[in-house]
């Protein structure tokens, strides 16, 4: 499959070092770059005895957890005015419940700006596109059956990997480290904890419990992410792409069976000339016919009161944990979801919880598959936010 990427025709590490030059050139004078770029020079002439002693030298990852996730956020931040407009390209594959291959699908991503930006989905039996316009309007097509909550994670592992800053705030969440094995390598992993996670600050969290980041021991570069305590986001393949890291295939997994698996294609930068990038600047600001949503992109809160239970279309039940069953745990767990203009779950995380993490584990998994009939307003689907809420019961 041909690739059309300005990517580095060099290793991995060679691009890092010339992404950080980049970086130390708007902090240096032009003396000071002479000698650095010299002192490179001559470290790449050394003899490999030298590049072996220097590899053992690497001093790693920060010990502190925020350390590690602001030595990341510059070279996964996709959204920044510096970037040049761009287009992502990736084919994916779903498997079913069975972990057998079912539909093959395209997603891509186009950004002209961090106001301007549209995402597409496309397979057999779902079509999906969403638009932000300059005036913070969003404009949003649909057919056919509601995207896989897989599909959703596919976007947010190429372009929004790490944790919004807005979960980092001290007072809201605790950042947990440890170290997970892959083949070889131990990753460091950091859960973000919020409040209500702490009444289980004695007991083993089970990974992924909540959102979960793990890193190079040496670098900070994304290697797998953990959700729903079940969840794992794998990336490989490792390039640069405008000083930023993308990973060019990605695995999903529930345990160790695969639900998607994505390649990208091509990541271009777009010239000014370039169609897609005319079209997408010139999307109408507001007020346009073919489902431009009358409201700014933020989800409507439903009040408690208000049930989904008749929008509901598809339902899982959750498996309750043989443990947790055999233990006598027993108790409700409260979620709040975001539902997509599609009806398809976007988002879900825990608000309370029974005293056992794997019941919480065991509803976040079941309901991340739930399905709902798109949720009207004034005539235009609109994302929503409301609460769920599962109930284990022992002989239920």
């Amino acid at each position: 499959m041909e690739r059309k990427s300005n990517r580095w025709k060099y290793s991995f590490k060679d691009s890092v070092r010339e992404s950080l030059m980049h970086r130390f050139a708007r902090c240096y004078s032009a003396h000071t770059m002479r000698i650095l770029t010299f002192l490179a020079l001559i470290l790449s002439l050394a003899p490999p005895i030298f590049g072996q002693e220097a590899e053992k030298a690497k001093p790693g990852l920060p010990n502190d957890p925020r350390e590690i996730l602001a030595a990341a956020a510059p070279f996964y931040d996709f959204t920044s005015p510096e970037l040049k407009p761009w287009h992502l390209k990736a084919t994916y594959q779903l498997y079913d419940e069975k972990g057998k291959p079912s539909e093959q699908g395209t997603f891509e991503y186009w950004w002209a700006s961090p106001l301007i930006h549209k995402s597409s989905w496309t397979r057999p039996s779902a079509s999906q596109s969403e638009s932000e316009l300059a005036s913070g309007m969003h404009e949003y097509r649909f057919s056919g059956e509601p995207l896989k909550y897989s599909e959703y994670k596919l976007q947010s592992a190429l372009v929004f990997p790490l944790p919004a800053p807005v979960y980092l705030d001290l007072d809201h969440s605790r950042l947990d480290r440890t170290t997970v094995r892959s083949g070889k390598t131990k990753l460091s992993c950091i859960m973000v904890v919020p409040p209500v996670g702490l009444q289980w600050s004695k007991q083993i969290l089970p990974l992924g419990l909540f959102p979960t980041y793990c890193f190079d021991p040496q670098l900070p570069v994304l290697r797998a992410s953990y959700s729903l305590g079940s969840v794992t986001t794998g990336f490989d393949k490792m390039e640069m792409f405008q000083g930023r890291y993308l990973p060019h295939e990605v695995m999903i997994r529930n345990d160790e069976q695969k639900i998607l698996t994505a390649e990208v294609e091509s990541i271009t930068t777009l010239e000014p000339s370039d169609p897609d990038l005319k079209e997408l600047v010139a999307l109408p600001a507001a007020n346009s016919v073919d489902a431009i949503s009358a409201t700014s992109n933020n989800p409507v809160v439903l009040d408690k009161g208000i049930a989904l239970g008749k929008w509901l279309v598809k339902h899982q039940a959750p498996l309750y944990p043989p443990y947790a069953k055999q233990a006598g745990d027993s108790g409700t767990v409260v979620l709040q979801i975001r539902i997509g203009r599609d009806g398809g779950i976007r988002d879900l995380r825990i608000v309370k919880s029974t005293p056992s993490p794997s019941l919480a584990a065991a509803a976040l998994w079941a309901v991340s598959h739930w399905e709902y009939k798109p949720y009207m307003r004034d005539g235009v689907p609109v994302e929503v936010e409301t609460t769920v809420y599962v109930t284990f019961t022992v002989g239920g």
